[in-house]
């Protein structure tokens, strides 16, 4: 995987409601990246793919899911791509966070949990370790937890 240096951030991160939407045209680079006939190893490789999960570790939760989409719908049927579902879940969940939906956040946890598990027993896919994106869904669970107004057990 190329070095994520290169992704370049959005203004600002999009939260429905709150503030403006990006133009379409600032994520056209990303789709053009990703074409239906790449190999998986070129998919790994592409600018929408290397900069979903760095937006997502720097709050670009919106941002994340409108680059990874394209990646999401390239793939077939399969580890490959549930792992990319789960984490476009993982997005929204801190994205629906941001918006203090806490039940929705708890209820995407739950998708994201679902798409990981259909991964099996593999330590990453596409560079990405799956204990990575597992945390990520659970922090988020737990952040949900305490504005929801309980504890999970």
């Amino acid at each position: 995987m190329k070095r994520p240096e290169n992704i370049p951030l959005p203004p600002h991160a999009y939260v429905p409601g709150r503030n403006a939407r990006h133009e379409e045209s600032l994520f056209e680079a990303f789709h053009a990246s990703v074409q239906p006939w790449m190999s998986f190893a070129e998919l790994e490789e592409t600018l929408a793919w290397r900069a979903g999960w760095v937006f997502v570790q720097h709050g670009y939760f919106w941002e994340a899911h409108e680059v990874l989409e394209p990646v999401w719908m390239t793939l077939e049927d399969g580890p490959k791509r549930q792992f990319v579902q789960g984490v476009i879940q993982a997005a929204n969940a801190a994205l629906k966070l941001k918006m203090n939906r806490p039940n929705a956040v708890r209820r995407l946890c739950d998708i994201a949990d679902g798409h990981l598990d259909a991964c099996g027993e593999v330590d990453a896919i596409m560079a990405l370790p799956l204990s990575e994106v597992r945390r990520f869904v659970e922090e988020t669970r737990g952040e949900a937890n305490l504005i929801g107004g309980y504890y999970a057990l």
